[in-house]
């Protein structure tokens, strides 16, 4: 079968009452389309017998045409090969996007017609594939099982009969994932789910805006800590929520402030990291778990719990979800598989009650229809066959080791220049730097090494930060020293 042509007939409008010749009607036709961006610089147009017939005129008028154009510097003709638009045109000055209008202006009051997005300016570096990058906890996509999960996505997508049956899935999510997600995490966080009580997401932060598009009204009130995970707090201030900022310490977060506000005006929505906060790393206490637990119960509080990496503690058992206590409801749970495998990883989950769920999967619907089934069964065939969770003791084995290295490189190496504690968890050190030394400047020397940091400014929102999270779980041993030997120099 041939390319696909345009269809011409359509786009080039041929009067033969008029006064103006045929062939230069389709000359003109032709121009237009060029300078409309139609019809790109190289394109090879139909064959004169070609365009003949579909624009029902007779060949010599369209070779006549043609050769009008070739004449104007419109068209290039390669012998054996035909006519293609020539690479430099004759003078065209096609009309650009407008411009930013002038803060204030009339103009910009005339294009106000979509939402500012609600961020900060970051600094913005490109790095070239082969350069070392530090980043702010991200698993090591070289261990990863992606090997598997491709050969179970090739076998499934050769199996065409089985194509219709997944699709009839609903917006939570595979059925098969739904339920592998559902057992994995009554075993592990002694969840009380069933799969009617799960939905799959193309990544946790889908499942923290779909949660909070549910729940937040313009005008609501969040609480979140004072140090926060920036695209949370981003999220909730785009769809017009206030921030309540209360202080995180090494117990997390304060939940007696918190008590305090929701006796005097109760908030839209609490969200929380209780496990690995980020960015400080710290772990909810136990005393304040208990009491937090109390307040959602009182105040009928509504949280998103994020427990992005719960999987990866290394110092004796994790503190289990706010999510497997008797919370009435008010608590929706939402986790990370991207967490587990790789960044390029897409996939979340939301765990709720069933009528939640519901809600949550008729929204989600209206943005995307359904996830990458065949992926999503995929990952299901690792959960069911255990290669998931062979995957993850190898996982935090490793990541500990390389915790425990990297701290001790930290200490031994750059002491002097930043402070840390040891995480229990997790897969970053959040390293607060003294005050004479500038992150974005170190960055911006590390960068002439090769070597990509954060500057920081991600944290700076809050006045007397001078922090960043450091990530080691993606880090080998060498790649370890080539970083701090360099942070080591340009102390």
């Amino acid at each position: 079968m041939g390319v696909q042509l345009l269809p011409y007939s359509n786009l080039i409008e041929i009067n033969k009452h008029s006064a103006v010749p045929i062939f230069k009607q389709v000359a003109e036709g032709i121009v237009f389309l060029i300078r409309n961006g139609k019809l790109k610089p190289g394109y090879q147009l139909p064959a004169s017998r070609d365009m003949a017939s579909m624009l029902k005129i007779n060949r010599t008028t369209v070779v006549s045409a043609y050769e009008e154009l070739r004449l104007e510097g419109w068209l290039n003709v390669i012998e054996r090969k035909g006519n293609f638009i020539a690479q430099e045109l004759p003078v065209i000055h096609p009309k650009p996007l407008e411009p930013l209008a002038a803060k204030g202006s009339k103009q910009q009051e005339d294009s106000n017609f979509y939402k500012k997005v609600a961020a900060r300016q970051v600094s913005k570096r490109t790095l070239s594939p082969h350069q070392l990058m530090i980043n702010d906890g991200y698993p090591d996509a070289r261990i990863a099982p992606l090997e598997s999960i491709y050969d179970r996505y090739k076998f499934l997508s050769k199996r065409v009969h089985l194509h219709s049956r997944l699709l009839n899935d609903s917006a939570a999510g595979s059925m098969s994932l739904r339920t592998e997600l559902a057992l994995f995490l009554a075993k592990t966080r002694a969840l009380n789910i069933e799969p009617r009580h799960v939905m799959v997401t193309h990544g946790a932060q889908l499942a923290i805006f779909i949660a909070a598009s549910l729940i937040l009204r313009p005008g609501s009130t969040v609480i979140v800590g004072d140090l926060n995970y920036v695209l949370a707090d981003r999220l909730f201030e785009q769809m017009g929520a206030k921030l309540i900022k209360v202080k995180v310490d090494e117990n997390g977060i304060d939940v007696d402030e918190i008590e305090n506000i929701c006796k005097k005006s109760p908030p839209g929505l609490l969200y929380i990291i209780p496990h690995h906060h980020h960015p400080t790393t710290v772990t909810l206490s136990k005393e304040r778990r208990i009491k937090l637990l109390d307040i959602i119960r009182q105040y009928r509080l509504p949280v998103i719990e994020d427990d992005y990496d719960y999987d990866f503690h290394y110092e004796n058992s994790p503190i289990l979800p706010l999510a497997s206590a008797d919370h009435k409801g008010y608590v929706i749970y939402i986790g990370s598989i991207s967490k587990t495998l790789a960044p390029t990883i897409r996939l979340g989950y939301l765990i709720a009650g069933d009528d939640l769920i519901w809600q949550a999967s008729v929204f989600k619907q209206m943005v995307e229809i359904r996830g990458d089934v065949l992926f999503e069964e995929s990952i299901a065939h690792l959960f069911n066959t255990g290669e998931m969770q062979r995957h993850l003791r190898k996982s935090v084995k490793l990541y500990k080791e390389r915790r425990d290295m990297f701290c001790d490189m930290l200490n031994s190496c750059v002491g002097n220049l930043l402070h840390f504690n040891m995480p229990n968890g997790g897969m970053a050190v959040w390293a607060t730097f003294t005050p004479e030394y500038s992150i974005p400047d170190l960055a911006r020397r590390l960068a002439e090494k090769g070597i990509f940091m954060n500057d920081g400014s991600l944290y700076r929102y809050k006045d007397d930060v001078n922090g960043i999270r450091l990530g080691f779980a993606s880090l080998n041993t060498e790649e370890m020293q080539k970083f701090i030997g360099a942070l080591k120099e340009c102390r």
